[in-house]
């Protein structure tokens, strides 16, 4: 029962580390690197990100500085940020690449806030499908005899508590991330 209860927490543990770094790839109006995480560069044939192929920086609050090792890729970069869904138009200098973020739009941030809703319900969606395959397993449990009718409602409690924990750390992450949001 408690290999179960402690895959399950690891499980939930995993979604709340997803839900947060999605939420580090939400472009909130100020300059964050982590947005270039998706983002990927051919590179002699092989998929690369930004990251590995540049030193990226923040010189401020609404801009990324992108300076690639190798100067023969700076079209290729330039090019993969065009193509993604981050929805900033880089500059290429000739030596570096500048992303820079205009200043957020009242609807803009509403629509953001929505898509941060929309992340913060399927975490809680994934917690939930944990929660319900843990109740499977401890069902099967109870069937081949390994547990009693108390001790499956013990563990149902338990895995119930837990999800109830989590979902509200996920509804606390996304309080703050939509706050974050409206106030910039």
């Amino acid at each position: 029962m408690n290999t179960v209860l402690n895959n399950a927490e690891q499980k939930m543990s995993k979604t709340i580390q997803v839900l947060i770094s999605e939420y580090a790839a939400v472009r909130a109006g100020r300059a964050n690197p982590a947005i270039l995480d998706k983002v990927s560069v051919d590179y002699y044939g092989v998929p690369t990100p930004v990251n590995q192929l540049s030193a990226v920086s923040v010189p401020d609050a609404r801009t990324i500085l992108i300076q690639p090792w190798d100067k023969s890729v700076l079209k290729d970069i330039e090019k993969a940020i065009q193509i993604s869904d981050i929805g900033i138009n880089p500059q290429n200098d000739g030596n570096c690449i500048r992303l820079t973020f205009p200043p957020l739009t009242e609807e803009r941030r509403r629509q953001i806030v929505k898509d941060v809703a929309k992340l913060a319900e399927d975490a809680k969606v994934a917690v939930r499908a944990v929660r319900r395959d843990a109740i499977d397993k401890f069902k099967d449990m109870k069937k081949k005899g390994e547990l009693t009718e108390d001790e499956l409602k013990i563990a149902e409690k338990k895995i119930q508590d837990l999800t109830d924990k989590y979902c509200n750390e996920i509804d606390s992450i996304a309080a703050k991330k939509e706050k974050e949001i409206m106030e910039i």
